[in-house]
């Protein structure tokens, strides 16, 4: 949470008041905080004097200076809860537009090149981590908050506690998903490097989890040794786990449901990306007969 000082103004004290009533979480908080500093920035006063036609104006600003459409409406929804909730005046923001965010396709590895991914790993504890992400779909930030306790071997399941969104929810364990996590914690639990009921993956001090962070570096690190010619990340292997379902022919809900995704639309991006689909479809030219 963002913390209050004595140098806090009384408005911005109410904001953090405002969203800490709401239970906003911390990235969200600092994210609607920077978009009120921007704005007070470009105003050179205090934000809660802005008009509709400063706000229209500073719309523009954003758009004159290049800001990619995803940074664009994150501010217009930090100052969103501003000027609704906080100062009650959201009729201000009715000259305010989101803009179209283009969709970009995922980029999806095929099956060798996550298995040379996953090898190319420098340490087991790497190895297991990706191997995670790509057979249960899990993101980089529910990986590191995962703990010992959260394995189900019986019922073949990982518990997510407190997902994207605050839900939790379980993922599937496959057999050699689960005989890599006994791998993983046999040697770990030798090497002193796991407390019990401890994080699944530790930091270097076993108190504290992996980051999101050491993860993708260590994603990016195995790329270049297995001579993955892909821009890849942590997120590459959700992609890849989802579209490798599809082109197995696993319903698309139940993908969604996987994934945790809240909308269907969301999961299906991956009907663009799925390959094997794409080559089950017959074009209207080779039906045509010759002449």
């Amino acid at each position: 949470m963002i913390p209050s000082t004595p140098a806090v103004s009384g408005l911005r004290q109410r904001m953090l008041d405002d969203m800490r009533m709401r239970k906003l979480g911390p990235k969200t908080q600092a994210a609607y905080i920077r978009a009120v500093r921007y704005l007070a920035g470009f105003l050179q006063r205090s934000p809660d004097t802005a008009t509709a036609e400063d706000l229209r104006r500073f719309q523009l600003h954003m758009i004159d200076r290049g800001v990619s459409p995803i940074t664009l409406n994150a501010t217009i929804t930090g100052l969103k809860f501003f000027f609704d909730v906080t100062l009650d005046r959201g009729e201000l923001m009715a000259r305010m537009s989101y803009v179209h965010v283009p969709q970009k396709l995922p980029v999806v590895l095929s099956r060798d090149e996550v298995a040379r991914l996953i090898a190319a790993a420098s340490n087991l504890k790497y190895q297991t981590a990706l191997s995670i992400a790509y057979g249960t779909g899990l993101r980089v930030s529910e990986i590191v908050a995962l703990k010992v306790g959260d394995i189900d071997s019986q019922r073949m399941t990982l518990r997510v506690d407190q997902g994207k969104g605050r839900k939790d929810r379980y993922a599937m364990l496959s057999p050699v998903l689960l005989e890599r996590l006994r791998a993983w914690w046999r040697y770990a639990h030798a090497q002193g490097k796991m407390l019990p009921n401890g994080w699944l993956f530790p930091g270097m001090n076993p108190v504290d989890p992996l980051t999101a962070r050491q993860l993708n570096r260590a994603v990016h690190e195995a790329a270049e040794a297995a001579k993955i010619d892909k821009r890849v990340s942590m997120h590459t292997l959700r992609h890849s786990f989802a579209t490798h379902l599809l082109e197995q022919k696993v319903d698309i809900r139940v993908i969604q449901v996987m994934l945790g995704h809240k909308k269907l639309e969301t999961t299906s991006v991956y009907t663009h990306v799925a390959t094997e689909i794409l080559h089950e479809v017959v074009s209207p030219l080779e039906k045509l007969q010759p002449a």
